[in-house]
């Protein structure tokens, strides 16, 4: 992680912000009864692991930085949960790219961990 100059130069935060951006755009697809249930709870899932990268990306300490890109992954699995259960109640919907884009993260995520 110490050869960019930002945190928007890391493929893990790039992927995790189009991740985020198609989360949004899919619960739109949600009912409306759902804006305070499963739609706010994936996009704050969605954020999180972004923000979480973010922070990480700039703690001095690699102790510091390997919680954060753990909370991010702990993120990631809890979006999978909650996709799994909106592909349930809302068959009709398209997470194609969306799961994509996650199993993109939490791959690079755990690379990430394991060194």
């Amino acid at each position: 992680m110490s050869n960019t100059q930002s945190f928007k130069d890391l493929i893990v935060w790039q992927k995790s912000r189009d991740l985020a951006i198609e989360i949004y755009k899919l619960t739109k697809e949600f009912p409306q009864t759902e804006l305070y249930g499963l739609t706010s709870q994936m996009r704050r899932a969605a954020i999180s692991i972004s923000s979480n990268i973010a922070e990480g990306y700039h703690r001095f300490h690699q102790k510091e930085k390997k919680q954060f890109l753990s909370i991010a992954f702990g993120s990631d699995a809890e979006l999978e949960s909650q996709i799994e259960i909106a592909k349930t109640l809302f068959p009709r919907i398209n997470y194609n790219k969306s799961e994509n884009l996650l199993i993109e993260c939490m791959k690079i995520l755990n690379s990430f961990l394991n060194k």
